[in-house]
């Protein structure tokens, strides 16, 4: 398995960063975003460091796709939410800040206006623990 050494979202896969998680297996990982849209903001990315869409095999894109249905399942359930929006940023131009692929599962209410990725704010991590736990139970 590839690792960026320099990538937090490795550093999290190896347990040397914190995180919230919802859902791991052995090739791929769910967690709340530090810096929620909205709570609920939930992560999953390859276990494996690819860099966007173009770097990654499509059997591993099928798998993350595959936990990003499930963990959407979950958290729609867990906040009671009207829909999810799914999304996924290729490149700088495209507003990846990340470099390590990861799509964004992000619960939706009737007339909400999203907050711009550049406005948000770092979520305390006892409050991401409480609402990976409430993900969870809807597993």
């Amino acid at each position: 398995m590839s690792f960026d050494e320099s990538c937090i979202f490795c550093k999290i896969v190896r347990k040397q960063a914190p995180s919230s998680t919802v859902y791991e297996d052995k090739s791929v990982m769910a967690f709340l975003d530090i810096r929620p849209l909205i709570v609920g903001h939930t992560l999953v990315i390859p276990k494996a460091h690819y860099v966007d869409i173009f770097d990654t095999p499509a059997k591993v894109l099928a798998q993350v796709y595959s936990v990003t249905k499930h963990v959407s399942t979950a958290v729609k359930s867990a906040f009671g939410a009207e829909g999810i929006s799914i999304i996924q940023q290729n490149g700088k131009a495209a507003g990846q800040d990340i470099f390590h692929l990861h799509v964004h599962v992000v619960p939706r209410f009737e007339g909400q206006k999203l907050p711009s990725f550049s406005d948000l704010k770092v979520a305390d991590r006892s409050q991401l623990d409480e609402t990976a736990l409430k993900i969870k139970e809807h597993l």
